[in-house]
C-alpha cells in the first residue's frame, strides 16, 4: 500500500535485505482521500510470496519493506464518497491495491493484468492517485506486516460476520490462488463430479486447494515426495500419490483432469505432467522463477497444456469468499501462520 518514507505512525516488520531478518520500522501512511479506506490490521497472514519478495528470489532489491498481503482488519476512516463501507467494518485487503481502472483488462475484472497494476508491496506508487497520495508518489508500497494501511475501496472486501477474522484474510491470497483455476477448469465446465484433481505439494496452497476442490465435488490426490502427510490428506478427505514413485507414476498415467502445482522451488515436472488425461491442463502456482524443462513432444501425444496462474483477480476474491463461508473452507490451522498487530506500539504477537 501507498507509504510515506519518512512518515511516522505506521508501525511495520521490515526486511533490511536479503537475510529476511523482520525488523521494526516506522513510516507513514496517506490519509483517506474521497474513495479511500483507512483500515486497522489485526491480522496478516504469511505467504510464500514474501518470502521469495524479501530474499532475492524474485530479484526485489527494494529495502526496507514490509511484506504482507493477506489483510484482515477493522475500518477505522473512510472517504467521503465511499459507499460499501463504514468505519467498524470487518474488511481484507489482498495482493492488488490499484490499477488504471480505465483499460479493457480493469473493465473485464482482470485488474491483475494491467499494466499500471500496484501490488500491495514492492511496486513503485504512480503518480496521478490523488492529492492525499502525492508523498507516497514514486516510493514503494510496503504490506500488511503493518499496524495500518490506506486503500482504495476497490480493492477491499467485506469479511462475514460468521468467518474467523484470523484465517479470512488468507483467503484474499492463498484462497483466491487455488479458486482461481478450479473456477476456470472445473465450474464453469460442469462442476466437478467426475472430474480428479492433483495438487502438487500440501502446505497452505496445497491444503485450501483440498478443501476447496472437494467443495466442488471433485475426488482429489495429494502428489507428494513421501507418504508422511499422507494421514493429514486423509483427514481432508484427499488421497496421496508419491510421484517420487515411478511404479505409481506409471500406474497413473492419463488419469487426472487438473494438476496444480503450488511448490515453489524448481522440480521436474514431465513425469507429473504424464499423469493428465488427454486435454488435461497442469497449472503452476509456486511462482518458480527459473525455468521448467519439458518436452513440447509429450504434450502433444496427450493433447495436455502447461499454463501460469496469476492470482489476485478481484472477482474471483468475492467468488472464493461467498464459497469458503457456505463450504468452511477457511480453516487452515496448522499450515498457516499469522501476525497480529495489537498496536501502534509494535508489540506483536504469533499464532500457528
Amino acid at each position: 500500500m501507498a507509504t510515506i518514507k519518512d512518515g511516522t505512525g505506521t508501525i511495520m516488520l521490515a526486511a533490511f535485505d536479503t537475510s529476511c531478518d523482520l525488523k521494526k520500522l516506522e513510516a507513514g501512511r496517506p490519509k483517506v482521500g474521497s474513495n479511500d479506506i483507512s483500515i486497522d490490521i489485526q491480522f496478516c497472514g504469511m505467504c510464500h510470496s514474501d518470502l521469495h519478495a524479501c530474499n532475492g528470489d524474485w530479484g526485489s532489491k527494494k529495502f526496507p519493506i514490509a511484506p504482507g498481503h493477506e489483510i484482515a482488519g477493522i475500518v477505522k476512516d473512510v472517504g467521503d464518497k465511499v459507499k460499501e463501507f463504514k468505519v467498524g467494518d470487518r474488511v481484507g485487503v489482498g495482493c492488488l491495491v490499484d490499477s488504471c481502472r480505465s483499460c479493457d483488462l480493469c473493465q473485464k475484472g482482470l485488474e491483475n493484468h494491467c499494466p499500471g497494476a500496484v501490488q500491495t508491496y514492492c511496486s513503485d506508487f504512480p503518480d496521478g492517485k490523488g492529492a492525499n497520495m502525492e508523498k507516497a508518489v514514486g516510493y514503494y508500497t510496503n504490506g500488511g506486516y503493518s499496524t495500518d494501511i490506506t486503500v482504495s475501496e476497490h480493492f477491499v472486501f467485506h469479511i462475514p460476520k460468521d468467518m474467523d477474522m484470523e484465517y479470512a484474510g488468507i483467503l484474499l491470497c492463498a484462497g483466491i490462488t487455488m479458486f482461481s483455476p478450479l473456477n476456470r477448469h472445473i465450474l464453469e465446465r460442469g462442476g466437478g463430479e467426475g472430474k480428479h484433481i492433483g495438487i502438487v505439494g500440501f502446505g497452505g496452497l496445497g491444503q485450501m486447494g483440498v478443501k476447496l476442490a472437494k467443495a466442488m465435488g471433485c475426488e482429489v490426490t495429494i502428489l507428494s515426495r513421501n507418504r508422511k502427510k499422507e494421514s493429514a490428506a486423509k483427514a481432508l478427505g484427499a488421497n496421496l500419490l508419491v510421484h517420487a514413485d515411478e511404479k505409481a507414476i506409471k500406474s497413473a498415467e492419463r488419469s487426472f483432469d487438473l494438476i496444480l502445482d503450488t511448490v515453489s522451488a524448481k522440480h521436474p515436472i514431465g513425469p507429473l505432467a504424464s499423469i493428465l488425461k488427454v486435454g488435461g491442463t497442469m497449472i503452476l502456482i509456486g511462482g518458480v522463477s527459473q525455468p521448467f524443462e519439458i518436452s513440447a513432444l509429450q504434450l502433444a501425444f496427450g493433447r495436455q497444456a502447461i499454463r501460469i496462474c496469476n492470482r489476485r483477480r478481484s472477482r474471483n476474491a468475492a467468488d472464493a469468499r461467498l464459497l469458503c463461508q457456505t463450504q468452511n473452507c477457511t480453516g487452515i490451522q496448522g499450515h498457516s501462520r499469522k501476525r497480529r498487530f495489537s498496536s501502534l506500539s509494535g508489540d506483536v504477537s504469533w499464532r500457528s
